[in-house]
């Protein structure tokens, strides 16, 4: 069974859905991503968060919305903040190459 990772960032446009894309066909991790704003492309909903195995946010400020929200369907699971900024556009080459960096410390990629 493959583990399932929710990424989330602020609208789910750029940085979550590049992290999601990243794992696509991916033989022991399975995506998907959303985003804590009101605005959001997709918002973060407890469904979300009750699918995950392990939550990635991209910012601070997107794991305490989750950690106030959704605190009793994250239970014990891990909610990791990979500190990478709104700097960037879907699929930009330098996001993928941070969102690699970061991720190697918690997933064998």
């Amino acid at each position: 069974m493959k583990t399932k990772l929710l990424f989330l960032c602020s609208r789910n446009q750029w940085r979550s859905p590049t992290a999601e894309a990243l794992f696509r066909d991916h033989p022991v991790y399975e995506a998907s991503s959303a985003g804590t704003e009101n605005g959001a492309r997709i918002k973060v909903t407890a469904g979300h968060i009750g699918w995950a195995d392990i939550v990635f946010c991209m910012e601070k400020a997107h794991a305490a919305r989750v950690n106030e929200r959704f605190a009793a369907e994250l239970g014990d699971k891990p909610l990791i903040t990979l500190r990478i900024p709104d700097d960037y556009e879907f699929m930009d080459p330098a996001l993928i190459d941070l969102l690699r960096t970061e991720l190697s410390a918690h997933l064998d990629l």
